[in-house]
């Protein structure tokens, strides 16, 4: 039982990396001359714009969408690390053969965040490839980056460790 309990917290904590890298690295979209990530776009990786600077500009109206991406996905790291807090804290409170539920949950609820951003931002950018918006340009010719893989392999981590802590029972 203590094998299990070490694969689930080593399991958990992979998954919070995941996260934490995907929300902060700025590779969602990347080319040869531009990367560009929920929190700003960079050009020859030295001039780099903030995505809140380009909110005013007529040729950057879906900085709310942003936003929102942003938020998702801070909002599901956040959670992923509570879940595993209270993972923690249930861990010597609950007595034998009581289920995980309330980390289970929470864990879903990151689950159910991260696959809403990465959807947002999936979607926003098939928008740009429809639409000429001056900024944007440049980054039509492009990829997907490390990030946005990231945030999406997290997703169905984050549905089987919270599927697992339902199923996962406090033994001897």
């Amino acid at each position: 039982m203590l094998t299990i309990l070490a694969l689930v917290i080593i399991f958990h904590v992979g998954i919070f990396t995941l996260l934490l890298i995907a929300t902060i690295k700025s590779v969602w979209w990347v080319g040869e001359t531009f990367s560009a990530d929920i929190w700003r776009v960079c050009f020859n990786s030295t001039n780099c714009t903030e995505i809140s600077d380009l909110s005013g500009s007529d040729d950057f109206t879906d900085y709310s969408i942003m936003q929102a991406v942003q938020a998702t996905m801070i909002l599901s790291t956040i959670l992923c690390c509570l879940s595993f807090l209270i993972f923690l804290l249930q861990l010597f409170r609950l007595k034998q053969g009581e289920r995980f539920i309330l980390t289970a949950i929470i864990q879903l609820m990151s689950c159910l965040c991260v696959m809403i951003g990465a959807s947002i931002y999936t979607d926003r950018r098939q928008d740009l490839h429809q639409q000429n918006y001056h900024i944007y340009y440049m980054m039509q010719e492009g990829s997907y980056g490390y990030s946005f893989i990231l945030a999406w392999v997290s997703f169905p981590f984050t549905l089987i460790s919270g599927l697992m802590y339902m199923i996962l029972r406090k033994r001897k």
